[in-house]
């Protein structure tokens, strides 16, 4: 019975107890969510928009004269005359000109601050337990009591495994990455890369790690593709070198989404501009305008260079503030060659630690480059050539080529197949646990969390704590939900508006540059809290490709992560005084 004294049981009992009463007694808040399209015509002449970079035919539209959730914008109720979203158009004469804009109009809900709950409790024990396949779970049967989603196998576990999110997950995460993973430990790939890399490049922990900040600031395409590429790349050289996997798992996660945003030649600004219009700022009029706007606002990501930057002095000994937990790993690491904490449980599996390659197989570096270069070059070049990078064909792709050229060098069939297997049941746990992590922020964003810290903020504010105001909220949002993208999704058609009113109503001169500060807040802040949540994807990869104990990863790194939060809300608001 030890475990009616351990306090991650009665935290779940209390979450578990006050989600289902509130789940049976208390109404949610309905109201209406307003999304400007950012509409275009195809060579067939068809009205479309862009949603999850696949192009829409823009279909059902009505005037707003005969929508039923226009007249309800900005109001609160229990009640909602339907159901589904809108396409409305509103036509207005500006200028002398005929000028029509279409919206979405979304129904959404949230339960006021108990929207958080599911959130909150799958956070808290996380820290708790240290152990997050029963800290998610816990959040996400929270949620379900929440929303009375009492079969949680129909309602919750299958739509989320049944998502193209989810059935990516198995098939690149688990088959394709560890299937790779598997074949170089089986036939010695990995280890011919790290001793080529020790032999020629790497002199020591401060080199190696080194390498890893180099490859995360070259994978500058961010989030998934770039914490796995590093994280898989990089830790045979750093385990050889004694390096923690703390140092390691900080280097690859705060090198992924930050780089992203300093260097964002991917997907990003096409898909951001898509929520920053707004009315009468002639400089968000277009979607040309509008990406040309995230470039000009890279100066001011002030969070994603003190996180990169901060990452460098780590990797080469001079960072200056890290916890005490972050010492300890260091000098753990450096004294007795231990890169884990013990007792920790990293997310890597012993198969995949070290090299099994059977007797009279010779290693060969080739091995472990051309499926590397397989997975870049199909993943940039669909990205240039098709406009979405196949991640899926690239790491296919690598793992077929793993796969046949083992064989053809002269391995036999089964010892490839024991380390395909192998290299399975090494992701197995990761991969439980970045599907779970998935849940719980459709979880969160289905109870309402984001979308009621929106409409708390939505208030006067003065503007210049607007900025800071944003990178708050921002954090709060993504680490609850785990996600950056849709953080920007939630905020952004808020703040933008929000901070052009505010802009004009302060008398501000300069409201080109306030509106950069504030789109900045609104990118750092999202990407702050993703990088440090425990249920973001790119937490858990970063922690799955390095080897490293989830939980030891989030406690060391929330240190450095939110001192350069810091750092960037003190610039922001000396702009936002002095110069605007």
């Amino acid at each position: 019975m030890k475990f009616l004294k351990a306090p991650g049981f009665w935290v779940t009992v209390i979450g578990l107890s006050v989600a289902f009463f509130v789940g049976r007694t208390i109404n949610p808040t309905l109201l209406v969510e307003k999304i400007q399209l950012d509409v275009k015509i195809n060579e067939e002449g068809q009205a479309y928009y862009i949603k999850r970079e696949v192009p829409q035919i823009l279909q059902n539209v009505i005037p707003v004269s005969e929508s039923k959730l226009w007249p309800l914008l900005g109001e609160r109720s229990n009640t909602l005359p339907t159901e589904e979203s809108e396409i409305v158009e509103e036509t207005k004469t500006i200028d002398g000109e005929r000028v029509t804009h279409y919206y979405m109009l979304n129904p959404r809900s949230h339960y006021n601050y108990w929207s958080l709950l599911p959130a909150v409790i799958a956070v808290a024990l996380c820290f708790i337990t240290r152990e997050p396949v029963t800290a998610l779970a816990g959040g996400i049967v929270t949620g379900a009591l929440l929303m009375q989603r009492y079969d949680l196998t129909g309602d919750v576990l299958i739509p989320t495994i049944g998502t193209s999110t989810g059935a990516t997950i198995l098939v690149l995460y688990l088959w394709f990455l560890g299937g790779l993973m598997g074949i170089w430990s089986k036939n010695g790939a990995a280890l011919a890369f790290a001793e080529m890399v020790t032999k020629r490049f790497v002199r020591g922990p401060k080199t190696a790690k080194l390498v890893a900040w180099g490859l995360g600031v070259l994978f500058f395409q961010g989030g998934t593709m770039s914490t796995v590429l590093v994280g898989t790349t990089v830790r045979p050289v750093a385990d050889k070198e004694k390096v923690s996997h703390e140092e390691l798992s900080f280097i690859v996660d705060a090198t992924a989404s930050p780089i992203a945003v300093l260097l964002p030649f991917n997907a990003w600004p096409f898909y951001v501009q898509s929520f920053i219009y707004v009315g009468g700022a002639a400089f968000l009029a277009t979607e040309a305008s509008r990406i040309t706007f995230f470039y000009q606002s890279i100066p001011l990501s002030f969070y994603a260079i003190f996180a990169v930057l901060f990452t460098f002095l780590m990797s080469i000994d001079k960072m200056p503030f890290i916890s005490r937990t972050f010492k300890d790993a260091i000098k753990r690491s450096r004294e007795t060659g231990q890169l884990d904490r013990p007792g920790a449980e990293p997310l890597l599996a012993k198969e995949l630690e070290n090299a099994k390659v059977p007797e009279g197989y010779k290693p060969n570096v080739i091995e472990f480059f051309i499926p590397i270069l397989l997975i870049i070059g199909i993943a940039i070049g669909t990205y240039i050539f098709m406009g979405s990078s196949k991640i899926l064909w690239g790491f296919g792709a690598g793992m077929l080529y793993a796969f046949l050229s083992t064989l053809i060098r002269g391995m036999s069939l089964k010892n490839v197949i024991n380390g395909f297997t192998d290299g399975l049941k090494g992701v197995v746990y990761g991969s439980v646990i970045l599907l779970l992590a998935i849940t719980i922020g459709g979880i969160s964003k289905a109870a309402g969390g984001g979308l009621y810290l929106v409409d708390l903020l939505g208030g006067s504010l003065p503007y210049w704590i607007l900025p800071v105001a944003l990178q708050i909220l921002t954090m709060f949002i993504a680490f609850s939900t785990g996600t950056s993208f849709g953080t920007f999704a939630v905020t952004f058609p808020l703040a933008m508006p929000l901070a052009w009113a505010l802009a004009g109503s302060a008398g501000i001169e300069n409201a080109y540059l306030y509106m950069l500060v504030c789109f900045a807040a609104v990118i750092n802040g999202s990407v702050y809290g993703d990088q440090c949540s425990p249920i973001s994807d790119t937490t858990v990869l970063s922690s799955m490709a390095t080897g490293c104990d989830l939980m030891d990863h989030v406690r060391t790194q929330i240190v450095p992560c939110s001192l350069a939060a810091l750092l960037a809300a003190t610039g922001w608001t000396i702009i936002v005084l002095v110069a605007v």
